[in-house]
């Protein structure tokens, strides 16, 4: 017995050590692209100086608007919305009890993209202006009227292939509104709409960074509370019935997190694609566990070192031309999906 609990207890060291090398590897690794990301760029400043802007705001007129209005606050974007999308791909992997789940596979970015650009086309062009929190709204319809779609398909077709599909449909059904809606809309909106849709961080000032965050950390804080009820979930629908779980609820509380969380990112940044599927995928097999109390805060944190290097990528890769985002995270995160699929099949 005693000798049982020894092993018990080793076993236990071993995964809190583990764990805190994963948290810790993360919070080093999104230190590190944070720096590079911001003594990266067209404009060469000594390190020195970067810190002096960032601590005092102290320096050349110049360089404190190239730091702290144009690299810091789209740094501190592509962190919170990568951490977005992570925790919408665990929520929806959590759902439909598949890992290759995702905001972006399943069409529900589609969605939240066709909201967008009707709002971008129709009231920009109307009344000149549109708030992020308007398009935060509108992203958000779009999202829940395509989840709406894939749960009426989901009833009716119990395997994941045809859930891919329909998610692949109702993205070609999004796209085919958004191209009839441009061939009908003015050139101004035309190029609002394409700059937005390409998919990218810059742009990103500090009021709508404080609006991305405020938004994220009501829905990850929210994503945190929910951990006993999906670690029950995860163990099956009996067993959290029998825990006391809502199914019925808790299933909506799922679907309207992932929906509030993948819409912010396309609202502000525009469609961002595998960073859901791949991150909490990753996340799991470094930490070797499925705990969501331990594989959120991991996932949110993966998410943000995920989007902020792809970011880096995007504008350094080929200087002074700029990658979109999304051909960076494709780039990354396709081949996890690939491996993913394959590791599924043997």
């Amino acid at each position: 017995m005693r000798a049982v609990e020894d092993r018990d207890g080793k076993r236990r060291l071993g995964r809190r050590l583990r764990y805190a090398a994963v948290f810790a590897v993360l919070a080093a690794a999104l230190v590190l692209v944070v720096i590079l990301n911001i003594n990266s760029g067209s404009v060469r400043i000594p390190p020195g100086r970067i810190l002096k802007i960032i601590l005092t705001g102290q320096g050349e007129v110049k360089e404190v608007n190239i730091i702290r209005r144009i690299r810091m606050p789209r740094i501190m974007m592509s962190a919170v919305l990568g951490g977005a999308l992570a925790l919408s791909g665990f929520l929806l992997q959590t759902f439909f009890g598949n890992p290759i789940a995702g905001p972006f596979v399943l069409g529900i970015s589609s969605g939240a993209k066709m909201s967008v650009a009707i709002v971008l086309i129709l009231v920009v062009g109307r009344f000149g202006a549109v708030s992020s929190l308007g398009l935060v709204l509108a992203a958000f319809a779009g999202a829940m009227l395509s989840t709406a779609f894939i749960l009426a398909v989901s009833r009716a077709v119990r395997q994941m292939a045809g859930l891919l599909v329909a998610g692949i449909m109702i993205g070609y059904i999004c796209s085919a509104v958004t191209e009839f809606l441009v061939t009908f809309a003015e050139d101004a909106d035309i190029v609002n709409l394409h700059g937005w849709s390409q998919g990218s961080f810059s742009g990103a000032d500090w009021p709508s960074v404080g609006t991305a965050a405020l938004i994220v950390g009501a829905a990850s804080v929210c994503v945190f509370l929910l951990s006993k009820p999906i670690g029950a979930y995860l163990m099956g629908e009996a067993y959290a019935q029998s825990m006391g779980v809502n199914i019925r609820l808790f299933r909506m509380e799922l679907i309207v997190l992932s929906g509030i969380l993948s819409a912010c990112v396309t609202a502000f940044a525009g469609p961002v694609s595998f960073v859901g599927i791949a991150v909490p995928f990753l996340i799991k097999q470094a930490l070797g566990t499925s705990k969501p109390v331990v594989v959120i805060p991991a996932a949110f944190l993966g998410g943000a070192v995920f989007c902020a290097v792809s970011d880096l990528i995007a504008r350094m890769a080929f200087s002074p031309t700029e990658l979109n985002i999304s051909t960076v995270t494709s780039v990354l995160g396709a081949p996890v999906v690939i491996y993913m699929l394959i590791r599924r099949r043997r």
